[in-house]
């Protein structure tokens, strides 16, 4: 295995569990309330995404649209943050600006899903001016957006793999020649991609001789759950937090 130092958004013991949008089972996806809920249960680490309001405001928040979770409608990047803020989340809860939950949970790390271009030079932004570079993991289904977050900011941000990256690492656990880019942090990947697995030992063993740590997303069963720690994930997200916790407490792993 790689000697390279290890980013301090990963220096806590692990596997790590992170509370997928907050723990989406109830609906209350991306609130401060749903964060709140995972806090409480003992999680450290939380999934969310983000996007840009036409006004620049930097929203915790996972569809392009408000449509399909919240009580208003319409593309988000087309908004100001003056309409979106009155949208309601299951009817229930307000739509978080990202930097509010920076500033609520100080104890927390975040996975951030930067959903749309515009969103990312905010993002760097807050991250800078917070200091938050220990604290937030950027990552993207956009290779190319990643990298870009990179070049902007330099080693000091740790990064996931978007799309390609992952399928280098892919490619190179079944032993062909595909480049990888080394500044990453980790890959977060699905069990499977359109039928085809994508974590299994080979895979797993790969990432690690390189340094990266693998994470697998949104597992809520717990048998797959066991599974996948057999194979020695690092993390796992999900969706239902009191089963991800109950199977690292019966492993002796939870922290």
């Amino acid at each position: 295995m790689t000697t390279r130092a290890r980013h301090p958004y990963l220096d806590r013991p692990g596997p790590i569990a992170f509370a997928h949008r907050g723990g989406s089972a109830d609906g209350l996806e991306n609130t401060t309330a749903q964060f709140r809920r995972a806090v409480e249960a003992g999680y450290r680490y939380m999934e969310t995404d983000v996007h840009a309001t036409a006004d620049g405001g930097l929203v915790a928040f996972h569809d392009e649209t408000l449509d399909r979770v919240t009580d208003g409608a319409g593309r988000i990047a087309d908004l100001p943050w003056e309409d979106v803020r009155q949208a309601r989340v299951a009817g229930a809860e307000p739509v978080p600006l990202f930097e509010e939950l920076l500033e609520t949970f100080p104890e927390v790390r975040w996975n951030v899903d930067v959903k749309a271009g515009p969103a990312l030079e905010p993002l760097l932004d807050l991250i800078r001016r917070t200091d938050s570079w220990d604290r937030v993991c950027v990552g993207s289904f956009s290779e190319a957006r990643v990298a870009r977050a990179q070049r902007l900011a330099g080693p000091r941000l740790a990064t996931s793999y978007g799309v390609r990256g992952v399928l280098g690492l892919r490619l190179r656990s079944w032993g062909l020649p595909a480049p990888v880019r080394r500044s990453a942090v980790c890959a977060q990947v699905p069990e499977a991609h359109s039928g085809v697995p994508v974590v299994d030992r080979r895979f797993v063993r790969t990432a690690h001789a390189l340094g990266l740590q693998v994470h697998v997303w949104t597992v809520n069963d717990p048998e797959r759950m066991h599974r996948l720690l057999d194979l020695g994930v690092d993390g796992i997200m999900t969706d239902h937090i009191e089963t991800l916790r109950g199977v690292l407490e019966d492993r002796g792993t939870w922290v």
